[in-house]
């Protein structure tokens, strides 16, 4: 696969995940940007964005005035439901002001991303702009993408065969583990931005721990004053298990089976992005309940592009994936998942061969020899 670095053009990306300067300005991926930039594409969408804030925030209100209105009782798990469904939407529009999808200057940026995630869901805005950052700049690299570390889950044949304890141990049958694993990605979010707090890469500490320390202390206070110890562990667990379960339906889509890269695999940024990523057909409630990550290959391309634009610059792109002969995947919603379990099956393959391979192996145990009966001498 060749290494070449390909230019983005400005405003086609964010400082996120913008490619290497000093590459070809006449390359594949810039004639493209010179099409989706000529039909608009690129432009801001300040109503689109101040009506979505404003519908996210407002069900957000909602939720907890709900809660607080039911009182202590077991309804309250509807209302788990419904304020899952409001958090996962509120990470969706953070990662687009991650993106600066939304503003155009940073601080806009970074002082809405604090609100919403922070203080808003308790997921810190820091850890994620550096995890996602990495993403972005290689996805499915195995030593620089963090989302295919191998810490629970192994994404590759290579990585199976070296893994050790838990991955090792979940690896065999991942697959079957996947789903019920992202009913604790609601509680990992929360951990791993506390963990990131002391991280030396982490900026603007203190107010990202303070928004955080407010946002944990407001959640647990209305769970316990509200509601018996019983049932604000049940609420607890419900709400966060569900918002972990969605965010993982969101985002397992996008990578999850297709190529994966290692080592000097480094193609130019359109095939980068392009073939490590994967679309979800669908039409406006796939648009909503995605947030437009549905468009997951236009959106690596552009990373700055409104949602509202994805679903038109994908008529673009894919035509010129086909001038080009570039595989260009899409699929259904349900087919992605299909697609993603048996690639994860497929994968743990080494791990249940050697597994069955060492079985074999071992010596079988020899029975045991009754000791000869000694006949008595009647002589």
């Amino acid at each position: 696969m060749t290494t070449t670095m390909e230019h983005v053009p400005a405003g086609a990306a964010s400082e996120t995940d913008a490619p290497e300067a000093g590459s070809r300005a006449g390359s594949d991926f810039a004639r493209l940007s010179k099409r989706v930039t000529a039909a608009g594409l690129l432009e801001r969408r300040p109503g689109y964005y101040a009506a979505r804030l404003g519908t996210v925030t407002a069900l957000f209100v909602v939720g907890w005035v709900a809660f607080f209105a039911v009182g202590d009782s077991w309804w309250q798990l509807a209302v788990a439901g419904f304020l899952a469904a409001v958090f996962g939407q509120i990470a969706l529009i953070t990662h687009d002001l991650a993106h600066r999808q939304v503003f155009r200057k940073r601080q806009g940026s970074e002082l809405g991303g604090r609100l919403f995630g922070n203080l808003g869901i308790g997921m810190s805005y820091g850890w994620w702009m550096n995890k996602h950052t990495r993403h972005h700049a290689n996805p499915n690299h195995e030593e620089l993408d963090p989302d295919v570390n191998p810490d629970i889950l192994v994404w590759s044949e290579g990585q199976a065969k070296e893994s050790k304890g838990i991955p090792r141990f979940i690896g065999r049958y991942q697959a079957y583990f996947f789903f019920p694993l992202l009913t604790l990605e609601g509680f990992n979010l929360h951990v791993a931005g506390m963990r990131a707090l002391t991280s030396p890469a982490m900026k603007r500490k203190g107010l990202e721990a303070t928004l955080l320390a407010i946002h944990c202390a407001a959640y647990l206070a209305a769970l316990f004053l509200v509601l018996s110890p019983g049932k604000a562990l049940v609420f607890l667990f419900v709400h966060q298990a569900l918002f972990g379960v969605y965010l993982g339906c969101t985002f397992a889509p996008n990578h999850k089976g297709m190529p994966t890269l290692k080592g000097d695999d480094r193609p130019d940024f359109l095939r980068r992005q392009v073939l490590t990523s994967r679309n979800v057909r669908g039409g406006l409630l796939t648009d909503i309940a995605l947030g437009g990550l549905n468009y997951q290959i236009e959106h690596h391309l552009f990373p700055s592009m409104p949602t509202p634009h994805l679903r038109h610059a994908q008529v673009i792109v894919r035509e010129y994936c086909a001038e080009l002969d570039i595989p260009y995947h899409e699929t259904g919603l349900i087919a992605s998942y299909g697609e993603a379990l048996r690639y994860m099956h497929r994968i743990g393959a080494p791990i249940r061969d050697a597994d069955k391979a060492a079985a074999q192996a071992e010596p079988k145990a020899q029975p045991i020899l009754e000791p000869a009966k000694v006949q008595p001498d009647l002589s």
